[in-house]
């Protein structure tokens, strides 16, 4: 049985490095070219392998050799992909990310296969994987299946953890009976209107969003930790520091830590700790899954914090 049920997108990374990122109608010369697995719901299924769970993945990828690659490194995990669909029709996601010196990336996701992921598909892969811990979806799939999966998951009386990523303008109650809502400072300004440039402002972003139904809300600030509102209060957690190389994955690595935390019932204060130092130590390497820390590098930093 798997723990957790990823339910995502599958991506190939093709990363260029450069001082910075050019103006329009600029060219500029980079400085390096690489190829890196990854995709939300690829790189949160192998962040939350990496720290010790079992997890399922339902997704799909091309058939081309992007598509092989991506299962391969899956199965290498431990991850179970008997539900990742593979398409003729369709090739494998790609996200073209530019880097610059310092670490800020900028992205540009073409979907591919990532579209063949329909409710239908979604349903009978859930049926199939049958009792879990905990789902985990975002939104580089198909809203339907999203949506799909989550209603699912609640008729069963599995918990739900939603990265409500990329940034997408959906209707607040949606999120009623989430069991645990993650967005970043993009996304958090997205769906609630107003900036939210600092913990203060996160955390009246959350206690909003809080008040849709989710019944717990997270505001990942990068660099300034994370806010948490759950129980009808908000607490602001620091991130902890290190020395960045490339933001890429970061969030993803949040949500494999958290989805950990979470599964071994740690408090919802002590499970944001732990994946904030999981989303910290994805910042200090190049690239997506390569970046993505393994249990015992995060287990030394969540107790040097402590």
């Amino acid at each position: 049985m798997s723990e957790i049920v990823i339910l995502g997108s599958l991506n190939m990374d093709l990363v260029v490095r450069a001082e910075r990122v050019p103006l329009h109608g600029e060219t500029m010369f980079g400085e390096a070219f690489a190829t890196f697995p990854g995709g939300k719901g690829a790189n949160q299924a192998v962040a939350a392998a990496r720290l010790g769970a079992r997890v399922a993945m339902i997704g799909g990828v091309g058939a081309d050799g992007f598509g092989g690659e991506l299962l391969a490194i899956m199965q290498h995990e431990g991850i179970d992909t008997s539900q990742i669909v593979r398409s003729s029709q369709a090739a494998t996601g790609v996200a073209l990310i530019m880097l610059d010196h310092n670490g800020h990336n900028t992205m540009i996701v073409v979907p591919g296969a990532n579209g063949a992921v329909q409710k239908k598909t979604v349903l009978a892969s859930l049926e199939k994987l049958g009792a879990m811990k905990l789902l985990v979806a975002q939104f580089e799939v198909a809203m339907e299946a999203v949506w799909a999966g989550i209603a699912w998951a609640r008729a069963h009386k599995i918990p739900v953890l939603l990265n409500a990523a990329p940034a997408r303008p959906t209707a607040p109650e949606a999120f009623r009976g989430i069991d645990y809502l993650v967005v970043n400072e993009q996304e958090a300004e997205c769906l609630t209107g107003q900036p939210v440039p600092n913990p203060e402002a996160a955390q009246a972003a959350a206690e909003r969003m809080a008040g849709w139904g989710a019944s717990a809300v997270i505001v990942t600030l990068g660099g300034q930790g994370s806010v948490v509102w759950a129980e009808g209060a908000s607490v602001h957690i620091p991130a902890q520091k290190v020395a960045v190389v490339d933001s890429t994955a970061a969030g993803d690595a949040f949500i494999g830590g958290l989805a950990n935390a979470l599964l071994k019932d740690a408090p919802i204060l002590e499970a944001v700790r732990y994946a904030n130092c999981a989303g910290a130590l994805a910042t200090t390497k190049l690239g997506a899954m390569p970046s993505l820390p393994d249990a015992e590098s995060v287990r030394k930093l969540y107790i040097s914090g402590s």
